[in-house]
């Protein structure tokens, strides 16, 4: 039960010399250095003018800072282990200052920004989101450098239910498949037998009917194992504590709604209203997760889920108030990794292929000597 403990938050390798069993041996880019900067750029134009389609998006600008008194960063998880980067802006001589973190994600802030753009049900935002997170073990798929289509759509108290989650997930899956297709159009060799594309529909599964199939596995195990079968999946009720005493996945306890009571498909209780898209890499022949997303919570289920936290000195922040008094919409929202999602698309070993950060000397060799050239 110790591994599934220390399963719950973290990228799951934790060496050097375990990452470099687990790079791949034969590996060569379907693509130049320079054909995929093109590739990149044509699928974040896919994804971003598609999603905004199928969603009644619009595009707007979102910080890379905040205020820390604003409560609107994500603190990604409710075990403290993923601290943001702060820092003291001293201006005008210290008589008006302001203390600023780098967020880690846009979470809480889209919520908000939803008043500030005047959403209306059925209408939302689109960000082209960057970040940092100093607190990843830098390997293929995790970087201190974060970059994210954060999205937040306004919804009525009624959608508030497993089945609008699963329409929007089913839309949102239809534009990353999409944009697979169209970037294959204009590199057909990124079609190969080698690494088997997306598959067109997502499975469907429950955390709890996962744990249910390896009961004896720690989270990513389990979720390595299913993909064996079904290579893309959704993963609905993540954060609720499951039958074996352990929620699937830590879940911070004021964005996502983990804790409202739904029913399965054939009629068995759950919790949770939101989730993962996780893929098979057949690159990395790993897990991949290109998506964490979810129904909001409504002031009744933030109250409970930091309680469950031992978190209610939060309720104290404007973020939080605002929630408890009504004064923001409720809503639906996720985050798509870009990074991630150009690495499944582009057929990818490493994130640095398709992104621009630092990396450790020790990681940038032993790519190296595999025909993985990171950018620099």
């Amino acid at each position: 039960m110790n591994d599934k403990k220390a399963d719950l938050a973290g990228p799951g390798i934790g060496s050097y010399d375990e990452l470099e069993t687990i790079l791949p041996r034969d590996y060569k880019s379907l693509l130049t250095p320079r054909e995929t900067q093109k590739a990149i750029f044509e699928v974040k134009n896919y994804i971003e003018e598609n999603l905004c389609r199928e969603l009644n998006l619009m595009m707007v600008q979102v910080p890379l800072i905040v205020d820390v008194e604003s409560g609107v960063n994500d603190l990604l998880d409710r075990d403290g282990s993923r601290t943001p980067i702060q820092f003291h802006i001293s201006n005008d001589y210290e008589k008006n200052p302001v203390d600023a973190q780098v967020v880690q994600a846009a979470t809480k802030w889209k919520r908000m920004a939803l008043k500030q753009f005047d959403m209306q049900s059925g209408e939302g935002i689109c960000t082209d989101m960057k970040a940092v997170r100093k607190d990843y073990f830098l390997d293929h798929d995790h970087s201190a450098y974060v970059d994210q289509w954060d999205w937040e759509l306004a919804i009525t108290e009624d959608q508030r239910n497993l089945q609008f989650l699963t329409e929007v997930i089913k839309k949102l899956w239809k534009v990353i498949k999409g944009a697979e297709n169209h970037v294959q159009k204009l590199f057909p060799q990124l079609k190969t037998n080698k690494y088997p594309d997306l598959p067109d529909q997502l499975t469907f599964l429950h955390a709890e009917d996962i744990l249910d199939r390896y009961p004896d596995l720690p989270r990513k195990q389990r979720e390595t194992q299913i993909l064996q079968e079904h290579p893309a999946i959704f993963i609905y009720g993540i954060g609720w504590p499951l039958k074996d005493g352990y929620p699937h996945e830590m879940r911070a306890a004021d964005y996502d709604d983990w804790v409202s009571e739904t029913l399965s498909a054939d009629g068995r209780p759950m919790h949770g209203l939101n989730g993962d898209i996780l893929v098979w890499n057949p690159v990395t022949r790993r897990r991949h997760e290109l998506t964490s997303m979810g129904i909001r919570v409504n002031a009744e289920t933030l109250k409970l889920q930091l309680e469950m936290a031992d978190q209610l000195d939060f309720l104290s922040f404007p973020y939080h108030q605002a929630i408890i008094n009504n004064e923001i919409p409720l809503s639906i929202g996720g985050g798509i990794g870009q990074s991630r999602t150009y690495m499944s698309i582009l057929k990818k070993a490493h994130l640095g292929e398709v992104s621009v950060t630092v990396w450790p000397k020790i990681l940038k060799e032993m790519c190296a000597a595999k025909n993985i050239h990171v950018l620099e």
